[in-house]
């Protein structure tokens, strides 16, 4: 930055290293630091972080923590998962859709407040710096970002507690040593990076995995459960109309409970390295099959086809960063024109680490049993008209073989 800036908002975690962030803020630039703390599903007492901000000399005034979990998955988990994305044919992106209502608050907050530049605790290894930081420009772009990993000389754990040690950083005790990795969390999944499984030849330890039982342990029994959609998006379970957050956090209960969701993922990164991660997204992998079944019975294969030719480049999107960018936004438009008829409901069987859609119905449903049924179809279906349908497609293909067959 070419001139230091005079308030800051800082995404703010209460964790180690953004604390560090903090103090660094202050000492580097003199400048004034206002916290942001998201609420997204994480699992985790958050008032904790407003305590430790205050102890850091942060006036209550400025310290923000906000639940925001039904706007994330009503605005961002949803409409995703009306476009089924899944990036590199597996992950369903419970990290990459976060940060940019994460990057939205920061330069609402920092609008609020006039200040002139935000910070993240993203290195500049990961995605996450990209997704920050292409978000909160295309929102403010006269917005100035801080990134601390990518400026400052605390290099190594070591440095980094010395320096919270200096400042009197408060440092848990598993600080201290190499942590076993990392975690990022919120209603949508769980992700763990790091040291321990860094290693991609082998198997993760059982410790890793917060949201779900093992399927080994997972019951015996089968559980049914039916999701209700309208327009594209769940709004009930088991008949019982809920919000947007309430079904993703009720849906991970049952999948967490059955071993559903875990994923051991080599991936590639935006930055060019790949990365091995393991995700859990127990209520997420339910909603994606559940969405998918009611699909099958309500798009015509036109629509479906073509959403489905499209959903990579739509995933990719949003793994390298650009929610807030015009051809998202633009493929967003197709999709949701493609759920207007996408209402009904699913019944799903969640079974050790695996579920499965055993039904669907709808009032909106193009399946017609009467043209499928082996038996007879009481005039629904001529099969004479398909002799007169396979030969117009024929046609190409026999005169492509005649003139192979004459140059040879």
């Amino acid at each position: 930055m070419t001139e230091a800036p005079k308030k800051v908002v800082l995404a703010y975690s209460g964790g180690l290293d953004t604390s560090i962030i903090l103090k660094w803020l202050q000492t580097e630039y003199g400048c004034e630091v206002i916290t942001f703390t998201a609420d997204l599903g994480q699992g985790e007492e958050l008032e904790p972080a407003r305590a430790k901000a205050e102890m850091l000399g942060i006036a209550p005034g400025n310290i923000h923590i906000e639940d925001l979990r039904e706007e994330f998955v009503r605005d961002y988990v949803f409409p995703m998962f009306r476009a089924n994305a899944v990036y590199e044919g597996q992950y369903l992106l419970g990290t990459s859709i976060a940060r940019p209502l994460i990057a939205k608050r920061l330069v609402e907050i920092a609008q609020e407040h006039g200040a002139d530049a935000v910070a993240h605790g993203a290195t500049g290894k990961g995605n996450d710096q990209v997704r920050f930081e292409l978000s909160a420009y295309a929102l403010d772009p006269s917005i100035k970002v801080i990134a601390p990993w990518r400026l400052w000389d605390l290099t190594s754990r070591t440095k980094l507690i010395e320096f919270a040690e200096k400042n009197q950083i408060p440092i848990a005790k598993d600080k201290r040593g190499e942590a076993p990795f990392s975690v990022d969390a919120n209603l949508l999944h769980t992700s763990s990076e790091g040291k321990a499984l860094e290693n991609p030849a082998e198997e993760a330890p059982d410790y890793v995995y917060q949201r779900t039982v093992s399927p080994e342990e997972a019951p015996d029994q089968p559980q049914y459960v039916e999701i209700g959609f309208q327009r594209g998006d769940a709004v009930s379970i088991d008949g019982e109309a809920m919000s947007p957050a309430a079904i993703l956090t009720r849906l991970n209960e049952l999948g967490g409970a059955h071993g559903i969701g875990r994923l051991d993922f080599v991936e590639n990164r935006f930055v060019g390295m790949k990365s091995r991660g393991i995700y859990e997204t127990p209520g997420g992998t339910i909603l994606l099959e559940a969405h998918r079944g009611i699909e099958q019975i309500t798009l015509d294969s036109g629509s479906g086809h073509l959403k489905d030719s499209l959903m990579p480049r739509y995933a990719e999107l949003i793994y390298n960063g650009f929610w807030f960018s015009p051809e998202r936004e633009m493929l967003q438009a197709l999709i949701d024109k493609s759920q207007e008829y996408v209402t009904g409901t699913v019944r799903l069987k969640l079974y050790k680490g695996s579920v499965a859609c055993v039904g669907r119905w709808s009032d909106m449903s193009l399946y017609s049993e009467a043209h499928v049924t082996f038996e007879d179809d009481a005039g629904a279906y001529d099969q004479k008209d398909a002799a007169g349908f396979i030969r117009l497609n024929a046609l190409r293909l026999k005169l492509i073989g005649n003139r192979n067959a004459r140059v040879k």
